[in-house]
């Protein structure tokens, strides 16, 4: 084992790590409120990221910067990654996101922040980081005990999943570390960063095609055209919002004149599902044709007691009730649905006997 040390630092490098000792404090400071502060800032803006990391420079890893290039620095405050922030992201996209929040929360010093997402090198996928170097304005933060809060710069990185995992891969390999290593395996590290890259490319495009297709069946509800959306989680919930099951939902609670208490209708996909409907047309014509049933099973159901606040669950389930009866699906189908709604229990089999024997001698059944 080599016994060899570190050669000592000149005066000036020396100088400039003492004046790092002294300003850890304020290090640390920093350390502590931007990753507060970007969070705050990404709730509000309403961007989801996978991470935020944030690390302070080791006094050894500083030592070594300042033994091969100190004399560049005339203080501590030149050296502008003391303080790094990681942002990672799951989309491309949102990397610019991000770098707006920046953009109006900090100080960015253009001339020494890089973009390294225009290098165009085969192997550069891991490291197309977008680079900031920020300061905070006193606007953003201040402490009147520790001014040099608003001197210090720091560096900002951001990138996305996939690229975090190829540098950290790459790292522990040793690639990009000047190293020589066979051809064979550089190779293959390229074509794997370009999977990576295309990868990263499909899930924003996927996103954006999800986004579209979202306003398009926000847009087919809200004018009316049912017939022509496919039944599905994100066209249900789109539904949902221009409540479809509240004028039956009134008219039932207006039986006892009760409340109406809203509850989350979104279990019933399922069972919109499983009698087989495969447009929001499809539940819109049951609304029409089987309200009536509904109505007259609820009447049964409440008319006779001192009930005073209804669920906004009850419309749906007689509809569905009402048609699972109509159409011969009897106590089993009354057991499915009320297994979808509640969860299987037996509790749910007594229930589908219940609302049997209720309707049999209902208007509805007879028609």
């Amino acid at each position: 084992m080599s016994n060899t040390k570190a050669p000592a630092l000149d005066p000036h490098a020396q100088e400039l790590l003492e004046q790092y000792r002294s300003l850890l404090p304020i290090y640390s400071e920093i350390d502590r409120v931007i990753p507060e502060k970007l969070k705050e800032f990404f709730a509000e803006a309403g961007i989801i990221v996978a991470a935020v990391e944030h690390r302070i420079k080791a006094e050894d890893s500083l030592a070594g910067k300042l033994r091969l290039k100190g004399g560049k620095y005339h203080d501590i405050f030149d050296i502008t990654d003391l303080v790094g922030i990681r942002v990672i992201t799951f989309y491309i996209d949102d990397v610019d996101k991000v770098a707006s929040v920046l953009e109006r929360l900090f100080e960015i010093d253009w001339e020494n922040s890089i973009d390294k997402r225009k290098a165009h090198e085969i192997d550069s996928f891991g490291y197309l980081s977008l680079h900031y170097i920020c300061r905070i304005p006193e606007s953003a933060y201040s402490d009147p005990e520790h001014p040099e809060v608003n001197k210090i710069r720091f560096e900002v990185q951001m990138r996305t999943v996939l690229q975090h995992a190829w540098a950290n891969m790459n790292h522990d390999t040793g690639y990009k570390s000047g190293v020589e290593i066979p051809k064979v395996y550089l190779r293959n590290m390229s074509r794997l960063a370009g999977m990576l890259e295309l990868v990263d490319d499909e899930f924003s495009r996927i996103r954006h095609e999800l986004s579209d297709y979202r306003r398009q069946v926000q847009n087919l509800v809200a004018s009316g055209n049912l017939a022509e959306v496919a039944l599905d989680g994100d066209s249900f919930r789109s539904y949902l919002t221009i409540h479809p099951f509240r004028a039956l939902n009134r008219r039932i609670a207006a039986i006892n004149q009760a409340e109406i208490q809203e509850v989350d209708l979104s279990n019933f996909l399922t069972v919109f599902k499983a009698m087989r409907f495969q447009t929001l047309g499809d539940i819109d014509s049951l609304i029409k044709n089987y309200s009536e049933a509904a109505y007259q099973i609820a009447c049964f159901q409440i008319g006779l007691t001192d009930l005073d606040i209804i669920s906004s669950s009850l419309a749906p389930q007689n509809l569905c009730t009402a048609f699972i009866l109509k159409n011969g699906g009897g106590r089993a189908g009354l057991k499915l649905m009320l297994d979808a709604l509640n969860g299987p229990s037996d509790a749910n089999e007594f229930m589908a006997d219940f609302l049997v024997d209720q309707s049999k001698d209902l208007p509805f059944m007879n028609q």
